[in-house]
């Protein structure tokens, strides 16, 4: 948008999200539920504030900013991809990721309960493209085994989180993966690759934990799991390794759901109910999907007027050098995950600005992408009152305070995300004084 740009910084032109995070915190303090508030509301009164500063710029000139803002391929890509998500989700439901955790457990001494819960949950969140989902399918089953067996069930709980972070960021079809990619224009095999050598010491780290933790316990009672239909695995499998090795994501999806259809009615399931469950995840993105245009449009009008640039002039005064405006990426999506509560929401308030950063200090999309979706997982992950937490402690009646001090993983990636970005920094100063 030349013909309208101020091209010079502007942090008047900030106050819509502003507004946007007093509207929405001060109803969830108001209201003691941070969900009471629709985030969809909270971004039309800061569009609403965009659209009244600027008297300069005509409003038909401020439509016309709005329509160019959402005039880019990647949006659209990313609207398409969340759709196709979630019909591929939808078809399959929750009998999948039971499947998934059930044939887990039935080669498990009931003693490693915990560290099974985790490995399932991060092999059904990867499968899924859900936290959510995979706590909602999971927790029961960690209620159960802690029950069945003695083992403490904070810890059970915890690890069931852990695992859902894992395959939160990491999923081919997670709602944050889609937002990330897309709006950084990076292809997800090799965003999946960056945040797989960051995640897999993470991951490696929890599961000693939780051995330790196991050889500890007096645990010796056993769990029996219920039957198993493998069937229901080929759509994750197929799903994963079609992301893995490359291949475009809409054919990934589509190959996905075909697989999902055809197995659910061998299975026996109607086609009327495989239709209806099309229907209901599709319809489970549209919130995700209404958010991300509202915020493309807010955020174009904002950099228009010249917000962004005021900001990265910020950033510039406090982060010198490549690493240091990686570390202020990651301050700025963990800063809106924790004013919105919402990863995906976070990442998408956060994409324009980070590109910005990303181009100041030479950091390259792929790296970007990733460190967006990790910190973003990483805070929602602790949020007390993300929805994860608040998931998993009303499935399961323990307390936040109790599973607190074993969520291992996003702690532990947090710090293997901040080694990656440090460490071969160090090397390279190390190299050029020799």
């Amino acid at each position: 948008m030349n013909e309208f740009s101020t091209k010079k910084g502007n942090w008047w032109a900030l106050l819509p999200m502003a507004v946007f995070l007093v509207i929405y915190i001060g109803a969830s303090v108001l209201f003691k539920d941070f969900y009471a508030m629709s985030v969809v509301v909270a971004f039309l009164v800061a569009i609403l504030v965009a659209c009244l500063q600027n008297t300069s710029l005509k409003f038909d000139d401020k439509l016309s900013v709005m329509a160019q803002g959402l005039a880019d391929k990647n949006i659209v890509i990313m609207i398409l991809i969340f759709l196709c998500a979630g019909v591929f989700s939808g078809i399959l439901g929750s009998d999948g990721a039971t499947a998934v955790a059930e044939l887990f457990l039935s080669f498990i001494p009931a003693k490693f309960s915990a560290l099974i819960l985790f490995v399932v949950a991060c092999f059904v969140s990867t499968s899924l493209g859900t936290s959510c989902g995979t706590i909602l399918v999971i927790a029961p089953i960690a209620v159960a085994l802690a029950n069945t067996t003695g083992v403490d069930l904070p810890l059970c709980v915890a690890s069931v989180i852990g695992g859902a972070m894992f395959g939160d960021n990491l999923s081919f079809i997670s709602d944050t993966t889609i937002a990330a990619t897309s709006t950084q224009g990076c292809k997800m095999k090799d965003k999946f690759k960056e945040n797989f050598f960051i995640a897999l010491p993470s991951a490696i780290a929890t599961i000693i934990i939780l051995i330790i933790f196991a050889l500890q316990s007096g645990v010796s009672n056993s769990y029996v799991p219920q039957s198993v239909n493998l069937w229901l695995l080929l759509p994750y499998v197929l799903v994963m390794i079609g992301g893995a090795i490359g291949i475009n994501v809409f054919i990934v999806l589509i190959g996905g759901i075909v697989s999902a259809i055809i197995v659910k009615l061998s299975l026996g399931a109607k086609l009327l109910d495989v239709v209806v469950s099309m229907g209901a995840g599709a319809n489970g993105m549209f919130e995700v999907i209404l958010v991300t245009v509202l915020v493309t449009i807010l955020s174009a009008l904002m950099k228009e007027y010249g917000g962004f640039d005021a900001l990265l002039e910020g950033i510039k005064k406090v982060f010198k050098g490549n690493v240091a405006g990686q570390l202020g990426i990651a301050l700025l999506v963990s800063a809106m995950n924790v004013a919105t509560a919402n990863n995906t929401v976070a990442i998408v308030m956060s994409a324009p600005i980070a590109k910005n950063i990303s181009i100041e200090y030479g950091i390259t999309n792929t790296k970007t992408a990733s460190l967006l979706d990790i910190f973003a997982s990483v805070v929602q992950g602790l949020l007390p009152y993300g929805a994860q937490m608040i998931t998993a402690v009303s499935l399961t009646g323990v307390t936040v305070g109790e599973i607190f001090p074993f969520i291992f993983y996003p702690y532990l990636l947090a710090l293997s995300s901040i080694a990656f970005m440090t460490i071969p920094s160090l090397f390279k100063k190390k190299k050029e004084n020799q």
